[in-house]
């Protein structure tokens, strides 16, 4: 049975360049706006990943603007982990850094592992297989979590396009 979505969500992976930005964009387009959905890495020293942007533009969720950020450029920027009532780690690394970030807030961390696609396959076909699979493996926790997407009348009013 699906749950009720959570009013603010925080995916988290290790760099906020494939899985995490993967899950923010998906669930956006899935969701529309009745969940405020943002993403951040243990580390932002990359750019989004081009295979990620690819395997994401064959489903109708653009990536291409999307920015890397850390934990730590999300506390520069004013945003308050606590504000959150979901954290998501697709990754160990940011499942621990999440957990040690958030043990004096009331929030529930919640690990969903998910293939880290970078460096699997030698042609790009072959890598794309790799990120499709990440991709599906999100997807499937998403709709397995919250239930099937809404309609796309109300995805449509999330999106100023």
């Amino acid at each position: 049975m699906a749950e009720p979505l959570p009013q603010s969500v925080l995916f988290c992976c290790d760099h906020n360049a494939v899985r995490s930005p993967m899950a923010e964009g998906i669930m956006k387009k899935f969701y529309g706006s009745d969940a405020y959905v943002q993403s951040a890495g243990v580390n932002s020293e990359m750019e989004i990943d081009g295979f990620a942007i690819a395997v994401c533009a064959e489903i109708g969720v653009e990536l291409s603007r999307h920015r890397v950020r850390s934990f730590d450029l999300m506390e520069q920027w004013g945003d308050n982990l606590g504000s959150f009532d979901l954290i998501v780690a697709l990754s160990p690394a940011s499942q621990r850094h999440a957990l040690e970030l958030t043990r004096f807030y009331h929030l529930d961390v919640v690990y969903w592992p998910i293939l880290d696609p970078t460096g699997l396959g030698e042609t790009r076909e072959e890598k794309l297989v790799h990120y499709r699979q990440a991709r599906d493996q999100i997807i499937a926790h998403l709709k397995a979590r919250w239930g099937e997407p809404i309609g796309s009348g109300r995805a449509r009013r999330a999106s100023p396009h």
